[in-house]
């Protein structure tokens, strides 16, 4: 007969074993289920989108019921509460374009020079302390900005341009460029820091200076992300809401005048959900064209930007 420590340990060595088998089993009913589970959630996300395209789709089908399609997206004037109501969706694209196209020149070389600084230029230290610093704007509610816009930017223009209006679109188009610069800068930045350290050795080996290294090599390498950045950033001000709302006004004006008070296309779909209109009529299924009006916008937008992107993407 054998001792009891054989025994006892012999029992311990089975109950290890059967311990570790369940382990591995509860293991292996982990991993099966982790991939229907991230198969989900990404399915949701799709569904998602899916659900938005078709509420969008189906109340803009109810819209263009009673408006012509030509008649909206050829238009001039816009009056939908008007007692002769015209749907002419052209004022608001001009807003909604030219506050954008404001932010991005404000955002565009602001954001770029930043980036090639922090990439470039700066020490780790300073870029450490440097980059979360400006990606602290980003933070910042966007009605607080609209609020510094109407309060602070509008007055300031107004001493050196008497002509501008109380409300205008070049006050919310410049703050908006403000907003949307950590995104350009923080993004090309990190585009710029994948360039491998190899192509400005070699650079300055040619006698380049850093300079030159920074914008006829690594700024070429690193275009696809750039451009990347000013898709998003620009993406971001199309659908921009609270400072124009607050900003540039409510008048439908299609004007390439900046001092002008300008509506966008998100401020118009605020001013309809205030309350202004009655649920089914006409000027309630308006927002949801204007909607799906700025959504084809930003899909087209974002589609050539990946075409551009894709045709000076660097592989190394």
């Amino acid at each position: 007969m054998p001792p009891a420590s054989q025994v006892s340990s012999s029992s311990e060595i089975r109950a290890l074993i059967r311990h570790n088998q369940s382990q591995k089993t509860f293991r292996k009913s982990l991993e099966s289920w982790i991939p229907r589970v991230l198969f989900l959630l990404a399915f949701l996300s799709v569904l998602t989108t899916v659900g938005i395209v078709v509420i969008l789709l189906t109340e803009t089908i109810e819209f263009f019921k009673a408006v012509p399609l030509i008649d909206f997206f050829t238009g001039t004037v816009l009056k939908p509460l008007s007692q002769t109501p015209a749907f002419g969706i052209l004022p608001l694209v001009m807003g909604t374009l030219v506050s954008s196209g404001i932010a991005l020149l404000v955002a565009g070389p602001i954001g770029l020079m930043a980036a090639i600084y922090l990439s470039e230029y700066a020490s780790r230290r300073v870029r450490s302390v440097l980059k979360p610093a400006l990606e602290l704007l980003a933070g910042i509610p966007t009605i607080v900005y609209g609020f510094f816009a109407f309060t602070f930017v509008t007055p300031l223009l107004r001493e050196w341009v008497p002509s501008l209006e109380a409300t205008n679109i070049l006050s919310p188009g410049l703050v908006m460029g403000i907003m949307i610069i950590p995104m350009i800068a923080s993004l090309s930045e990190d585009a710029m820091r994948a360039v491998p350290e190899v192509m400005r050795e070699g650079s300055a080996a040619l006698g380049s200076t850093k300079l030159e290294t920074s914008l006829n090599v690594v700024v070429p390498a690193a275009l696809s992300g750039i451009i990347a950045s000013f898709v998003l950033g620009i993406s971001r001000a199309l659908g921009e809401t609270m400072i124009v709302a607050i900003a540039s006004g409510s008048s439908k004006n299609f004007s390439f005048d900046l001092t002008e008070s300008m509506q966008t296309m998100t401020a118009y779909i605020v001013e309809v959900t205030s309350g202004d209109a009655a649920a089914g009529s006409t000027v309630y299924y308006s927002l949801y064209a204007v909607a799906m009006t700025l959504f084809a916008l930003t899909l087209i937008m974002n589609l050539i930007a990946g075409k551009i992107a894709r045709k000076f993407r660097e592989v190394y």
